[in-house]
């Protein structure tokens, strides 16, 4: 067992960082619900939206990843979080004071900045707080702000959308942040790396390495590069299907902005809460058996995911029953499947690769499976899509976007094969911790 004690302290930086981790899920996904006004604002094209939403914020996200998780490794995560927090909250707020769609993307350039600096981190500061055997259900806490963020911007964020314009959405939801910036600056003590390490890993807490030769030994790991790319593989797909959603439910099922963001938004983000927290609880739970389990938790559910998504998109126009004097189609219903099993992949993946690295890596470690999730998912999940519904409009017309998004399952099938790669590799590392490939071959051979 590991010697590293929690208290109520321990809880409440957990606390902290949940709480900012919602406001970083909120500021990425809020342009979703909002793409239908600022697209009739600025009459822009579907791909204009796929690039605003996705490869501009990517491109700065993935520049700056790294950089700032190895900044984390070196000066501590606490700093770079609030400061990171701080940040992106203030440009939230200049989305909703932009003048033209060019100063809307430069806003959008600097939330990627701050963002950049958000996730790795936070990850990294969760797993030196707890344990490796309760790991899993301390990253499914920080991760369901991801879901809560789902619910509130989507959700919340339809409704001021709708009643006081979609402005008003990105100065109410950019503000909160920049308070929790402070709050885990002013009130949150930082842990000690060492305390965190593998006892096989424990010895080596030396100097940084450059980061060439850090890169090498991080890549050096197979299951870590297969977790890497089942990381891309699922954002894609995510990313594509949680930004187009709200407006697939508005152009092929005929609901209004409220809706939408109510059904996907609340309804979706509410199993999507639950699902999280399932799934660290059982990984933690089945892993204690067989190490396995890590990687064979979200693989099952990826599989589940398949045709639970494919039947949402391609299901008939149809309303199972309505709450109060909303419809909710009966598509809707596989989506709510969907959104309880499909993020049973992120938390099990951060916790594989918080085993399998020290410390010192584990903040540009946790960088590299964030910067591919946001560089390829935000990057390319909504631009693909967006382009694929502008080449499907001449032919399909109002249902163009059905049917792109029905083409992005196909990535979730390939998170699966991944998922599949990478089992058998992480648990012959966790069996046998000499082949972990994080230290120099001299030191790993005096394990």
């Amino acid at each position: 067992m590991s010697p590293i004690r929690t208290t109520w302290r321990t809880h409440y930086a957990l606390f902290v960082l949940a709480c900012i981790y919602v406001f970083n899920h909120i500021d990425r996904q809020l342009m979703a619900i909002l793409i239908e006004p600022v697209k009739a604002e600025f009459g822009i094209s579907d791909t204009e939206i796929g690039l605003l939403s996705g490869v501009t914020f990517a491109v700065f996200y993935g520049l700056f990843g790294f950089p700032l998780g190895r900044l984390s490794d070196r000066i501590g995560r606490k700093p770079v979080i609030a400061a990171c927090c701080i940040a992106w909250s203030v440009m939230t707020m200049a989305c909703g004071m932009v003048g033209s769609f060019l100063t809307l993307v430069l806003a959008r350039m600097g939330v990627a900045v701050g963002e950049a600096g958000g996730t790795a981190p936070s990850v990294a500061m969760v797993c030196e707080l707890y344990p490796p055997e309760r790991r899993s259900t301390a990253l499914s806490i920080l991760m369901v702000g991801s879901a809560l963020g789902t619910i509130f911007g989507l959700g919340l964020g339809g409704w001021i959308a709708q009643h006081h314009g979609w402005r008003f959405a990105f100065l109410v939801f950019g503000a909160p942040g920049i308070f929790l910036g402070l709050l885990l600056w002013l009130t949150v003590r930082t842990p000690k790396s060492a305390a965190a390490a593998p006892a096989h890993l424990a010895q080596d807490m030396g100097t940084q390495d450059g980061w060439a030769k850090t890169l090498a030994r991080l890549f050096q790991t197979p299951s870590f590069v297969w977790l890497v790319l089942t990381g891309g593989a699922w954002a894609i797909a995510g990313y594509a299907i949680g930004t187009w959603s709200p407006s697939f439910l508005i152009r092929s099922h005929g609901l209004n902005l409220q809706e939408a963001g109510v059904l996907v938004g609340v309804a979706g983000g509410i199993g999507a809460t639950v699902g999280t927290l399932t799934c660290g609880m059982l990984t933690d739970r089945m892993a204690r058996r067989d190490p396995a389990w890590q990687i064979g938790v979200p693989l099952l559910a990826t599989l589940i995911c398949i045709p639970s998504s494919l039947a949402f998109f391609l299901w008939p126009p149809g309303i199972a029953f309505h709450i109060g004097g909303m419809q909710v189609p009966t598509a809707f219903l596989f989506y709510s499947v969907f959104s309880f099993f499909g993020t049973w992949w992120a938390t099990p993946c951060l916790g594989a690769i918080s085993h399998l690295f020290a410390p010192k890596y584990l903040g540009q470690a946790s960088s590299i499976f964030v910067m591919a999730m946001t560089m390829l998912g935000v990057g390319f999940g909504p631009l693909v899509i967006g382009m694929l519904s502008d080449y499907f409009a001449p032919s399909l017309g109002g249902e163009a976007l059905r049917y792109a998004l029905a083409a992005s399952v196909s990535l979730v099938l390939l998170a699966a094969l991944f998922l599949a790669m990478a089992l058998p590799r992480y648990r012959a590392q966790l069996i046998r911790p000499g082949e972990l490939i994080a230290e120099p071959a001299s030191a790993a051979a005096t394990v």
